[in-house]
């Protein structure tokens, strides 16, 4: 495990995301990380039962904010190489890929997971 100075540029997974952020603090067993990009949109749904729509809750699952601190277990932080790209343009990749994903195949949960995202776009960009 690598450890990252104060200032270092790096790639977090985050719940079910992937963010492009600096490392703002160590904190013992995690590093706090200001989001500066998305790489991965978080998934949709229930985490615990993964692809199930019936008799669970549904969650709508937004990405990180621009500036947005997260805790981060050190284990998911990997050094980033590379261009940051802008949050917004991030984001907008990031959803277009999951959709892209999502409508591969046409599940139940595909389908609970794309309206949920549908949602999220409205929201994110107007």
């Amino acid at each position: 495990m690598s450890e990252f100075p104060n200032g270092s540029i790096v790639t977090a997974h985050y719940k079910t995301g992937i963010y492009i952020g600096e490392v703002i603090e160590d904190r013992n067993r995690f590093y706090l990380v200001k989001v500066l990009a998305v790489e991965k949109h978080p998934m949709q749904g229930d985490l615990h039962n993964p692809g199930k729509t019936e008799e669970v809750f549904f969650h709508q699952r937004k990405a990180l904010s621009y500036n947005e601190k997260a805790n981060v277990q050190k284990e998911a932080v990997k050094p980033f190489e590379g261009d940051i790209p802008s949050y917004e343009v991030s984001l907008k990749e990031a959803v277009d890929a999951l959709k892209t994903k999502l409508e591969r195949r046409e599940t139940e949960f595909n389908k609970s997971a794309k309206n949920q995202l549908d949602d999220l776009e409205k929201q994110y960009f107007g």
